[in-house]
């Protein structure tokens, strides 16, 4: 029996059998002439795991006939670069050597910068990869010395052909007929978010989890389904996935659509993903609804709390009661831009002395020209209001806030604009 990996034991050899990337790799796209071409730069791959990365490099070393060499960024060291860097100039690599540097974010910046030397007077190519965005985590040296391909996410449809490859693989491999029940390959493809190699980690879950009855094995859908691990959403809640999709979240929400809201929120769910469903909901309901349906922060606020309580998977009723009404509601920010210049203006210092008939009751300085505070109560006026000057006197005619064209902010607008024009 073979324990390498089956994703491993059927790994493509020619650019033609991978699947998925066809923004790189089809014909005249510049990844595919640069590798058809044997001129290989340093590159490196930004892309989701299980999408062909190592493939692509096992692909390059071989057609330029170098020395492939990998190391993983989670667990390599200094002297593993240097042992690689002996083997130059020798019969081992006499082409030169390929470094495949998988993970490539977990080297701090003296590991990166070990590396640097030997990229640039062409000894060594290096190709590295990265789940997370490269101009973030990349010493920026290796960036400028190297072109950045970023690898998508397969979907589904495409991997459909690598798990039936898969599955007609393991039936040579182990002289056994396998029959594959209509459904079965596709629910394995769904399944995998993506993930080519998780899928072929299915396929043969499925294999080993089916008995052989009269030498033939029968895949059958709901063996396919029992057994696919649940993984359909790709989630790493430090990696840009977790961003995009509560970014997604929020600003489909902000957006008024409450189909792609709810969308991610189911997103968000089935990764488990609780807290940030539930804070970015209740941000949303204070920034982008605020004063046009003021009552939405308590209403927000109760269904948050209730899937607290609750928690998954009943959490996602209250919830989505929330979402919808949020993605529903009428839409202003104008506390939030208010609140936003206000805090500039402190931020910068540009504020002075609290007026003295807003401050806290106590004795003038011998130096006060006029003495008291002289606060006017307006509890004690017509419409509980009368003319004071409450900002400092640097500010006296700044506006922070602007209502907006909304039911709510315009009804209030219209009572003050009233009062006040009456008390004039």
């Amino acid at each position: 029996m073979n324990n390498n990996p089956l994703a491993a034991r059927i790994r493509p050899t020619e650019l033609s059998d991978i699947v998925g990337q066809k923004h790189l790799l089809e014909k005249g796209k510049p990844l595919y002439n640069m590798i058809e071409s044997g001129n290989i730069p340093n590159l490196i791959f930004y892309g989701p795991s299980g999408v062909g990365k190592t493939t692509v490099a096992s692909i390059i070393a071989q057609k330029t006939q170098r020395a492939l060499r990998k190391l993983n960024g989670t667990n390599a060291s200094t002297q593993d670069i240097k042992d690689i860097v002996a083997q130059l100039d020798t019969f081992v690599a006499p082409n030169g050597i390929l470094l495949y540097l998988d993970e490539i974010q977990y080297f701090n910046k003296r590991q990166q910068q070990s590396l640097l030397e030997y990229i640039e007077n062409g000894k060594i190519t290096l190709i590295a990869s990265t789940t997370e965005n490269p101009y973030f985590y990349i010493y920026p040296a290796i960036l400028s010395r190297s072109t950045v391909f970023e690898f998508k996410s397969v979907e589904w449809q495409d991997i459909v052909p690598a798990v039936k490859r898969g599955f007609e693989h393991l039936a040579e491999e182990n002289a056994v007929e396998i029959t594959v029940e209509a459904g079965a390959a596709e629910k394995i493809a769904r399944g995998c978010g993506g993930d080519v190699r998780k899928a072929l980690n299915g396929v043969e879950n499925c294999y080993f989890a089916t008995n052989t009855v009269d030498g033939v094995k029968h895949i059958t859908a709901e063996i396919a389904e029992e057994l696919t691990q649940k993984s359909a959403v790709r989630y790493d809640k430090e990696g840009d996935e977790h961003y995009d999709i509560i970014s997604a979240y929020q600003k489909s929400m902000r957006g008024s659509d409450p189909n792609a809201a709810i969308h991610y929120l189911a997103r968000l769910l089935e990764a488990g993903d609780l807290p940030s469903a539930c804070r970015r909901l209740m941000v949303c309901a204070c920034e982008d609804v605020g004063l046009a349906y003021p009552q939405i922060i308590p209403i927000v606020k109760a269904a948050i709390d209730a899937a607290l309580m609750v928690g998954l998977p009943e959490a996602r009723i209250p919830l989505a009661d929330a979402v919808i009404l949020v993605a529903t509601s009428p839409k202003s920010n104008s506390a939030y831009n208010a609140i936003n210049t206000a805090m500039q203006d402190v931020q910068s210092g540009n504020y002075g002395p609290i007026p003295r008939r807003l401050q806290n009751k106590h004795y003038d300085g011998e130096d006060a020209e006029v003495k008291g505070q002289f606060y006017l109560y307006p509890h004690d006026y017509e419409n509980h209001w009368t003319y004071q000057q409450y900002l400092p006197d640097i500010l006296k005619d700044k506006k922070y806030y602007e209502p907006q064209d909304n039911k709510n902010e315009q009804s209030f607008k219209a009572y003050w604009d009233k009062i006040k024009g009456e008390n004039k």
